[in-house]
């Protein structure tokens, strides 16, 4: 760059400013303007003679030196287990047999035992999270995500919208069957809690910082739960007056916990908002399996605590003649609970009553499990009552009463009061599997929005603590959550395919700017080692 400059100037006195010229381009100073000009001469005398990177001149490290001395170390680091260090390499070092097997005169000291951590791939830094991997392929959790989630999610996904990378939604052909007048529009709910306190705990520090107090604890507290969808982010008016957005602070001396019935009135400001200001496009509820979110009536059918005979008298089985219900009060104004019989099960499309109808002998006592499944056809010779901890093996259809009633379509699918109450208003519902946060994609809305969060002025005050929450959320791009939609649906084409969870997550990070997987992503995870059976 120098010696060009110089030839195009055509003028000797620039010699000195154009090598000072190009030095500051590379941010050095007059140093290296002289070097440049020393290098530039002995270059013109001999045109060999180029200066040598100080990369050439370094002594390589015994560990490049010795691969067999590597491999050793790292054996070394991995017997020691999760928690290694540095100091772990300097004591493998000081063993008097490897020393003389790698000729050493001494022991190597710390800070050179920290640089070959880093030779090693080591880096002192947080444990990344994953996903959850306790539960997630369980078999019970596998057989719904594939059988009922992602087959409920395909019917929908002809009429919802797909997004590109940069958030542009991706055109359809011409001759595509899907219809346009219509769209189905996800909205995914979540809770989230929110700390005081939660602030950036890494950063560069400079060495003359001091310890500073610090507020103890996490600090107060604020949930937030909200909706968001790839089309319209947070779910609100068009105006953004109205919002279906709860702040609710959680606590025995606070706002109380937040209940089955705070989510029914949530899912009702979702609905009415939807109504009134989007009415001409198809809301589907997508739900994670908390157990808020799944309570069904008082008198909904299960077969979890059923007795196998009918009942005796003055002895109720709980959950069956003593279901515990709705709160009411008496004319005095008291609470009391009251009992409601089980509902009335479903077998060939007609009723079928759990209880000795009127004008039997026990008229009113409960039939037992083996009784109604003998009404509906079964043999029950040789089955037990139930495997041992109600904890059959999979695949467990009919190993015992308990689990053949419990599989019986009028017992596994019975709807859940959010389920109704969606329903009533014309709204669907979707339940997400268990442990798939990676399927929600309002997960990483959360995530996007603390991080947001602890770059904000730390303080103990909740005011502050609601100003800076809502500061957070709503910093979210929209086509941050459209990304993060398309990552959500990336993982369910990974589980079409046959992926479990940790090849999904494989490939979900490989293509991440892809909408779904490539047709050879099984040839690749047997490239990369990455089985079903890890």
């Amino acid at each position: 760059m120098f010696l060009t400059d110089y030839v195009r100037s055509g003028d000797s006195k620039q010699w000195g400013a154009l090598s000072l010229r190009t030095a500051v381009r590379w941010e050095k100073g007059i140093h290296t303007a002289r070097s440049l000009r020393t290098w530039t001469r002995a270059f013109l005398t001999d045109r060999h003679e180029l200066p040598l990177t100080p990369e050439n001149t370094w002594t390589k490290s015994l560990l490049e030196k010795r691969p067999d001395l590597k491999e050793a170390i790292g054996e070394h680091l991995q017997s020691v287990g999760k928690y290694v260090r540095a100091l772990d390499i300097v004591d493998f070092m000081a063993l008097p047999a490897n020393q003389v097997k790698y000729g050493l005169a001494k022991p190597i000291s710390l800070s050179q035992a920290q640089v070959w951590m880093r030779h090693l791939d080591y880096r002192w830094t947080k444990t990344p999270n994953g996903q959850f991997v306790d539960g997630h392929e369980r078999a019970d959790v596998v057989e719904y995500r594939q059988s009922r989630f992602l087959p409920a999610i395909a019917d929908y996904d002809h009429f919802a919208r797909q997004w590109n990378k940069d958030g542009t939604e991706v055109s359809l052909p011409d001759d595509s069957p899907r219809p346009r007048n219509r769209r189905v529009i996800y909205w995914h709910h979540d809770e989230s809690v929110f700390y005081a306190h939660d602030r950036r705990t890494r950063r560069w520090v400079h060495k003359s910082e001091k310890a500073v107090p610090r507020a103890k604890g996490e600090g107060a507290s604020l949930m937030v739960a909200d909706f968001v969808s790839a089309e319209h982010g947070w779910l609100r008016s068009p105006d953004g007056k109205e919002s279906a957005r709860v702040l609710f602070r959680p606590g025995k001396n606070r706002d109380g916990y937040f209940t089955h019935e705070e989510i029914l009135a949530h899912a009702t400001t979702a609905i009415d908002i939807l109504s009134q200001h989007y009415p001409d496009e198809q809301h589907v509820f997508i739900f994670d399996n908390a157990p808020t979110h799944l309570k069904r009536a008082a008198d909904a059918l299960s077969a979890r605590k059923m007795s196998l005979h009918p009942t005796k008298p003055g002895k109720p089985v709980f959950g069956v003649d003593q279901i515990p219900e709705f709160i009411t009060n008496d004319a005095n104004g008291n609470k009391h609970k009251r009992r409601v019989p089980m509902a009335d099960g479903w077998f060939e499309g007609k009723p079928q009553s759990l209880y000795f109808e009127p004008g039997h002998p026990r008229a009113g006592v409960f039939k037992g499990m083996a009784q109604i499944l003998t009404e509906r056809g079964y043999n029950l010779t040789g089955l037990p009552r139930e495997c041992t901890g109600f904890k059959c093996k999979p695949p467990a259809l009919s190993c015992c009463v308990r689990r053949l009633l419990f599989n019986e379509p009028d017992f596994r699918d019975v709807e859940t009061l959010l389920e109704t109450h969606c329903r009533s208003r014309g709204f669907d519902i979707i339940y997400l599997p268990k442990f798939h946060c990676e399927l929600n994609c309002i997960e990483q809305c959360w995530g996007f929005s603390k991080r947001k969060y602890r770059e904000m002025p730390s303080s103990s005050a909740e005011a502050d603590l609601e100003r800076n929450v809502l500061a957070a959320l709503d910093s979210i791009p929209l086509v941050t959550i459209r990304r993060f939609y398309t990552r959500a649906h990336r993982f369910m084409d990974a589980y079409r395919r046959g992926l479990n969870g940790k090849q999904a997550a494989w490939a979900a990070k490989k293509y991440h700017s892809h909408r779904v997987l490539p047709n050879n992503i099984l040839e690749e995870l047997d490239r990369e080692g990455i089985t079903s059976e890890d």
